[in-house]
């Protein structure tokens, strides 16, 4: 039987800061056996694909065309979940228990490129800061709409997420209300600064460059890092440097530094796993309904769901029954297999 003393350093709880919560670790249970493999297969795509709705020139189920573009494509969703249409409801609401409310809001699609078989970590830099800024751009127009309060701008890539259309593409969903992820940082924001003075998203980038074994790309406008605190196998953040509430403020300058960093750890994914590494990706961004966020720290969040090669990691009992997270593996040992591939010893 395996002695307690080796599984130092693979079997620990740890807090997380932004959810307030914690994550436990059971690495030293990584060898039990599976029965079941997920694996991201790669097929070949063509260039353009006729049937595809996100191409060039193609009609949409909506019965509107796509021009003939040749750079970032954005348009409202033909299926949206949420939209300015959305009828009215009636709020009865069962004396405050029960509620319900017009779903209003603006859903859009942003095709990267015209070319059905890329990827957006296929792109040069220069193309991928462009996909950003045009992101930027759509962020100053919620930021003046009235309805708008919060806006989440994610990409889910790969089939193991439930990606149908493989078109490299990403979208938006600008919503009346504060998506609860964003709720959750602001307030342990709060939190950390009335307790320590501190921001806790600068002490935390303090506390990933102190340790420096989390680190896996770093250049002068941004650094990316699997956290202390990761949740899934490899989870990874990137951080401007300066601190930015939302896109809205980023120079050019930074923005393609934050496109550099991005596509080292998108590269990394693939090459550690030799595939087209699947992952949802988000831009955690601060609320655009007026108040002061100037404390919030915008960066980007990957989720993957894969652990091992062909492994998931299921939402399972703990996730999915009691909301806390259950992880099988160390961040400092995920965090060093990309590092071989970023160039960070």
């Amino acid at each position: 039987m395996e002695q307690q003393g080796s599984w130092a350093g693979k079997w620990e709880k740890r807090w997380h800061p932004l959810r307030q919560e914690w994550v436990v670790y059971a690495a030293h249970r990584n060898s039990r056996p599976w029965n079941f493999e997920i694996t991201e297969k790669v097929v070949g795509l063509p260039e353009f694909d006729p049937g595809c709705y996100l191409c060039p020139g193609n009609t949409r189920i909506s019965g509107q065309q796509n021009p003939d573009y040749k750079g970032v494509f954005i348009f409202e969703n033909d299926h949206p979940v949420v939209g300015m249409q959305a009828p009215d409801v009636d709020e009865d609401d069962h004396q405050g228990l029960y509620k319900k409310k017009s779903a209003k809001g603006i859903a859009k699609v942003v095709c990267y490129d015209p070319r059905h078989h890329v990827t957006l970590t296929d792109l040069d830099v220069g193309a991928i800061a462009s996909v950003f800024m045009a992101l930027r751009d759509e962020m100053v127009f919620f930021a003046g709409h009235e309805t708008v309060k919060s806006v989440l701008i994610f990409e889910n890539k790969g089939a193991i997420v439930g990606v149908s259309n493989p078109h490299p593409h990403c979208q938006i969903y600008a919503t009346d209300f504060v998506f609860n992820v964003f709720q959750k940082e602001l307030k342990a924001m709060a939190v950390h600064e009335k307790e320590t003075g501190r921001n806790i998203f600068e002490d935390i980038i303090a506390a990933e460059k102190k340790d420096g074994i989390r680190i896996i790309a770093e250049n002068d406008h941004a650094i990316a890092f699997i956290p202390f605190f990761a949740r899934f196998a490899y989870e990874t953040y990137i951080f401007p440097k300066h601190r930015h509430a939302t896109l809205i403020s980023m120079t050019d300058e930074e923005i393609r530094g934050l496109a550099e960093i991005y596509q080292a750890v998108t590269r990394a994914f693939d090459a550690n796993f030799n595939t087209q590494f699947p992952y949802i990706m988000a831009f955690d961004q601060a609320p655009v309904d007026g108040g002061d966020y100037s404390g919030y720290h915008m960066h980007l969040n990957f989720c993957p769901p894969l652990r091992q090669p062909g492994l998931q990691k299921y939402l399972a009992g703990p996730e999915t029954g009691a909301d806390t997270f259950m992880a099988d593996t160390m961040p400092e040992e995920k965090a060093a297999e990309l590092r071989k591939f970023t160039g960070i010893n």
